[in-house]
């Protein structure tokens, strides 16, 4: 796992299972293996689950840093996700990708989607980048 990976992650991703797969300027993905953990009562993935990872691929979009030893850290204003098909165990992919905004406020939209492509879940959402983080430069860690 690459540094800015693991810069990433934080004890909420572990608990789920989510990893960072991908990480660039303006973009961020992020995977999880559902299995019988993250199912509801009617024996798909709780929509928790997917939101949660939603949140995280469209806030991480508009906070990557390539600068080594340093990190930009952010928080969720608004999001909204609308369910488009239920998903069963299995990998799940969120993607989201910076669509707008400034130096503090920017926008994201993304999706997740199942091990065969199916769209399961989409959103968007509207982020603050925390004090020291408006640079691409970031912060120390």
């Amino acid at each position: 796992m690459s540094e800015s990976e693991r810069t990433a992650l934080m004890g909420y991703h572990e608990l789920l299972g989510m990893r960072v797969v991908e990480w660039t300027e303006e973009l961020a993905v992020v995977e999880l293996v559902a299995d019988e953990r993250h199912l509801n009562r009617s024996g798909i993935v709780h929509g928790g689950v997917l939101t949660s990872m939603l949140d995280s691929a469209l806030s991480l979009a508009g906070l990557h840093c390539a600068t080594p030893g340093r990190v930009r850290r952010g928080m969720t204003l608004s999001l909204t996700t609308t369910f488009v098909g239920p998903a069963g165990a299995g990998v799940l992919r969120a993607t989201g990708r910076v669509r707008g905004g400034g130096r503090k406020v920017y926008m994201s939209s993304g999706e997740v989607v199942g091990a065969d492509g199916e769209l399961l879940a989409i959103a968007e959402g509207t982020f603050r980048r925390r004090s020291g983080s408006e640079s691409p430069v970031g912060l120390p860690e």
